[in-house]
């Protein structure tokens, strides 16, 4: 993955170019070629989205060109997902913060940094804006059976949707759908991440990340939630966790899966069967009485 990184950091020029033609038939082009701007780290990044307005998603679209390449346009890195992380669905505020945490520094992504120093707060805003309005996608589950150690015998998506739906108890563990959600859609209050589909190479590095318990953001205070979550996790657990997540969806709205049923009630009929063969007796009577002539009453 270093490597994969490396060669990302290479060619930011060239992914940014291939955004701009990857998003030209849905999102306002950006003028041939734009540059990567490399510009100071800015300490007051963050301070700075509370001065901003609420975002808007159309402004957000025509910067979102940038992002294409790497996250998809609808922001499902649908492209590449060794690589990249899903990002839709999730809250402006969370996309906006980090953003805003990326170009301050206080997140350290060689990547998304030289992206993220030309931004405004009122960018962020706007392009959070944009990301939340789009519907995240999900990836499948890892329904192999455990063969040994504690969890032996469960399939191995089903320890984290253990933790994630119960915690556990004995290692005062809350069960992280108390911040997530049911359905892993966050909350956008606190700013608690949308987490329901993510890749689920992406979902195990955060949470190792976190389970080291550093950070070098300024407010470490949503970091320390889940610090304190990540602690006690095995790497089996926070692999299962991040498959789990990595499948879990919501079903569909009463809107939808009644158009679902619509159109499965409305497919093309199924061709009858034929009748069963009558008895040789039976049919020579009805040979018979085809034969009379109709009587008239």
């Amino acid at each position: 993955m270093r490597h994969a990184r490396a060669y990302a950091v290479a060619g930011i020029a060239a992914l940014v170019a291939g955004a701009v033609a990857f998003a030209q038939s849905s999102v306002e082009p950006l003028p041939d070629n734009p540059p990567v701007e490399t510009m100071p780290l800015d300490a007051n990044a963050v301070a700075a989205l509370s001065e901003a307005r609420p975002g808007d998603p159309q402004a957000g679209a025509t910067l979102a060109g940038a992002c294409a390449a790497c996250h998809g346009l609808d922001g499902n890195a649908e492209a590449d997902p060794s690589l990249y992380p899903r990002i839709a669905g999730n809250s402006e505020r969370y996309i906006a913060h980090q953003l805003a945490l990326f170009k301050s520094g206080e997140r350290v992504d060689p990547v998304m940094q030289p992206f993220a120093q030309p931004l405004s707060a009122q960018d962020m805003r706007d392009l959070g804006a944009h990301y939340a309005a789009q519907a995240s996608g999900a990836g499948i589950a890892d329904d192999s059976v455990v063969a040994d150690g504690p969890y032996e015998g469960m399939k191995f998506y089903e320890v984290g949707q253990q933790l994630f739906r119960a915690g556990d108890a004995s290692r005062g563990l809350p069960a992280c759908m108390a911040c997530h959600g049911p359905a892993g859609q966050g909350n956008p209050g606190p700013a608690y991440p949308h987490v329901a589909g993510q890749q689920a190479w992406y979902t195990a590095r955060r949470l190792e990340f976190y389970r080291t318990g550093t950070t070098t953001e300024q407010d470490p205070a949503l970091f320390n939630v889940m610090a304190d979550v990540a602690r006690s996790l095995t790497d089996e657990e926070i692999q299962a966790l991040a498959s789990y997540l990595q499948g879990l969806h919501v079903r569909p709205d009463a809107r939808t899966l009644a158009a679902i049923q619509s159109a499965a009630a409305n497919g093309p009929a199924p061709a009858p069967a034929p009748a069963p063969a009558p008895a040789a007796d039976e049919a020579d009577t009805e040979g018979e009485d085809a034969a009379q002539p109709a009587q008239d009453s």
